[in-house]
C-alpha cells in the first residue's frame, strides 16, 4: 500500500502512463498507415514499435558498442568545452575589458551553423575522434559561459558589501560567495549543452567516420527500406544518448547544489 501510494504521489505513475498510451497510439498510427491507407514504404515513415525494439535487441552489443564511442568522444569534447566557458566567464567577471574584448566574438561563433563547420573542421583535423571532440568543445562553450556569467553576477550586493567589510581578498569573495552563486546558472547551461554535445558528435561522424552510432545511423538510410528497423534503432539511441547526458548533468547538480529549492522536500513532509 505504502508503495502504491508512493507511486500515486510520485512522477512516475503518469510518466508510465504517458509512455505507455503513446506506444499504442505509434502501433495503431504504423497498423493504419500500412494495411488501411496503404501508404508506399509505410515502415520507413513509422516503423512498428515492437519490430523496432526487437531490433534493438538483437543488435544491443553493436548498439552500445558503437554508441559507447560517440558518448565517449562527446564527453571528452563536453569536459573541454564546460572548462574553457568557466575559465571565460570568470575572467569577464573580473574585467569589463575583457567581457567587452571576448563577449562579441563568442556571440558570432556562435552564428556560423554546425552543419557548414562541422565539415570544414573535419577536412582541417583529418581525424575524427578529434572533430568530434572539438565541435562537442564548440557547441558547450558557449552557454556555459553564458550562464556562468550570469550566475557570478547574481550575487546578493548586500552580501557582497559584507564580504568587502571584512576586507576578504578576491579569491575568497569568488570561493565563498560568487561561485556558490553561479552553481545554478552554471547546471543550467551544462543541462543545455550535454544533448547538444552528443548531437554535433553525431553529426561529424556521419561525414564519413569509422565508428561510433552516426556511421551505422548513415549506413543503414543508404541501404534503404530493407534497414528501416536498424536505421530507427541508431535514432533512438542517438536520442538516448542525449537524455542520459541531460539525466547525468541533473544528478550531479543535486548532489553538488542541493540546496536549490527544487531539491528540497515539500510541506514539510518526512
Amino acid at each position: 500500500m505504502k508503495l502504491n501510494r508512493a507511486l500515486m504521489r510520485g512522477r512516475a505513475l503518469p510518466l508510465l502512463v504517458w509512455i505507455c498510451g503513446l506506444l499504442v497510439l505509434w502501433e495503431a498510427v504504423s497498423w493504419w498507415l500500412l494495411h488501411v491507407a496503404k501508404t508506399p514504404l509505410a515502415q520507413s515513415k513509422l516503423p512498428y514499435v515492437h519490430e523496432v525494439a526487437l531490433t534493438l535487441w538483437q543488435y544491443s552489443g553493436t548498439l552500445l558498442r558503437e554508441g559507447g564511442a560517440t558518448f565517449g568522444n562527446a564527453g571528452v569534447g563536453f569536459l573541454i568545452g564546460a572548462l574553457s566557458g568557466v575559465l571565460l566567464a570568470v575572467l569577464m567577471s573580473l574585467s569589463r575589458t575583457i567581457e567587452q574584448l571576448a563577449f562579441p566574438y563568442a556571440v558570432a561563433s556562435q552564428m556560423i551553423p554546425i552543419l557548414g563547420l562541422a565539415p570544414i573542421i573535419y577536412g582541417i583535423v583529418r581525424d575524427e575522434q578529434l572533430s568530434r571532440i572539438i565541435i562537442s568543445g564548440y557547441i558547450t562553450f558557449f552557454p556555459v559561459a553564458l550562464n556562468m556569467l550570469r550566475g557570478l553576477r547574481s550575487v546578493d550586493p548586500s552580501a557582497l558589501e559584507l564580504m568587502h567589510s571584512y576586507a576578504a581578498k578576491p579569491w575568497a569573495v569568488y570561493w565563498k560567495l560568487r561561485f556558490p552563486a553561479a552553481l545554478p546558472g552554471l547546471f543550467s547551461g551544462l543541462k543545455i549543452a550535454a544533448p547538444l554535445a552528443v548531437t554535433g558528435a553525431i553529426l561529424v561522424e556521419l561525414m564519413g567516420a569509422q565508428r561510433g552510432i552516426g556511421v551505422i545511423m548513415l549506413r543503414n538510410l543508404y541501404y534503404g527500406p530493407s534497414h528501416t528497423y536498424m536505421f530507427w534503432s541508431t535514432v533512438l539511441v542517438g536520442a538516448l544518448l542525449g537524455m542520459a547526458s541531460y539525466w547525468l548533468m541533473s544528478l550531479v547538480e543535486r548532489l553538488v547544489a542541493p540546496w536549490q529549492p527544487e531539491f528540497r522536500p515539500q510541506g514539510g513532509g518526512r
